[in-house]
């Protein structure tokens, strides 16, 4: 008869249970693949994210306990993760803490620790970088010269120089004074070392200052930077510049006829051109106002006014009217004198010499140059 070996049987149950129980992985085979900043690069005061992603390459589950991130420049704006449970095998988990940047410009590194139930810490330092360069602008275009009520053109250039992008680019002319189409403009992505331009139409009602101000964001965080462009009137060197030439005055009948040329010395075209008189004179039919119309650069014109003045008056304003291609209204006042005019409207006429006395000088001037001769001939 055989013989039963009694301890054989608790080695083979436990032979057994090694070959039934999984294999337990250990920390090494837990590690980070990746982690990612949102922004990018944080401006100082930002908030921000910091995503780790940890990766279990083992054949089995791996207990873990609690995950954490230790700031450095960066500081931390929310609570850890007590538990992590346990990471499968072949799985990855994500990691998402909420940072903001109280430090200055520069690279920190917060660090990442994910602690293992058994033994052992996960530690990972995640580069940020701290930039606090805002987005810059420029005026680009704008004219010589500012005038009262005048639309002039103002480009505006905004410029990334950050190491991200900037989003919700956007431009909006501020203050009083003066109308501006259009009230804002947008601009929207600006991507590192980019640039974009934007045009305003803006028409000044008194000197002033402009400021445009340039908005931005950074992930969710919103910059702002400003542009001050001073406004101030001088003269523009290429508007329409009307003059009058040639004026002559007559009466007629009580009624002052004033005729002459008005021509255009400027370098922009004068629309609308209107010709008439202002105090003392009254304008008068048939010409109260005369219609020149459109006046080219060097062009001339033809013009012709009648009108009343009182006695005692000695001089009258010519006012010339017109507009400039933005339609905005000018006026220009040229003082002319009604003096030494006749009833016919002709000169003050001159000394009429008789024909008897033309003769008898004719007749002294024969006898002086005869007795000349004479005298000669001695």
């Amino acid at each position: 008869m055989g013989t039963d070996h009694a301890g054989s049987i608790p080695a083979l149950l436990i032979l057994i249970c090694l070959l039934a129980s999984p294999a337990v992985a250990g920390p090494e085979d837990v590690t980070v693949t990746s982690a990612a900043v949102d922004p990018p690069v944080l401006m100082q005061g930002d908030s921000g994210t910091i995503t780790v992603f940890v990766q279990n390459n083992g054949p089995t589950a791996v207990p873990a306990g609690g995950a954490r991130l230790y700031g450095d420049g960066v500081v931390p704006a929310s609570e850890p993760y007590p538990s992590v449970g346990v990471i499968g095998a072949g799985l990855n988990r994500t990691f998402t803490f909420a940072v903001r940047a109280d430090a200055p410009d520069g690279i920190y590194y917060p660090v990442f620790h994910l602690d293992f139930r058994e033994n052992g810490t996960l530690r990972y330092p995640v580069p940020v970088r701290v930039d606090d360069t805002p987005l810059s602008a420029t005026v680009a275009g704008k004219p010589e010269t500012f005038s009262p009520g005048r639309e002039a053109a103002v480009t505006v250039r905004v410029a990334n120089p950050r190491p991200n992008a900037a989003s919700g680019v956007q431009v909006t002319p501020q203050g009083t004074g003066f109308t501006v189409t259009p009230a804002r403009a947008f601009i929207g992505s600006l991507a590192p070392d980019g640039s974009a331009a934007v045009v305003f139409n803006l028409t000044p009602a008194s000197e002033m200052n402009v400021t445009f101000e340039v908005a931005w964001r950074n992930g969710l965080n919103s910059h702002a930077a400003n542009l001050t462009l001073p406004v101030i009137f001088s003269e523009d060197k290429r508007r329409a510049d009307p003059v009058i030439t040639n004026v002559e005055v007559a009466t007629e009948g009580g009624i002052y006829r004033a005729t002459g040329d008005v021509a255009n010395a400027g370098l922009e075209s004068a629309r609308s051109v209107l010709v008439t008189t202002g105090p003392p004179a009254v304008p008068a039919d048939p010409y109260r106002v005369y219609v020149v119309g459109t006046l080219d650069p060097d062009d001339v014109a033809p013009f012709e006014v009648t009108f009343r003045a009182g006695t005692g008056v000695t001089e009258v304003p010519l006012i010339i009217d017109y507009r400039d291609s933005d339609g905005n209204p000018f006026s220009v006042t040229v003082p002319v004198s009604i003096e030494n005019r006749t009833a016919a409207g002709g000169a003050v006429p001159a000394i009429v010499v008789p024909a008897v006395t033309t003769g008898v000088l004719a007749l002294a001037a024969a006898l002086a140059a005869l007795w000349y001769i004479r005298r000669r001939r001695r």
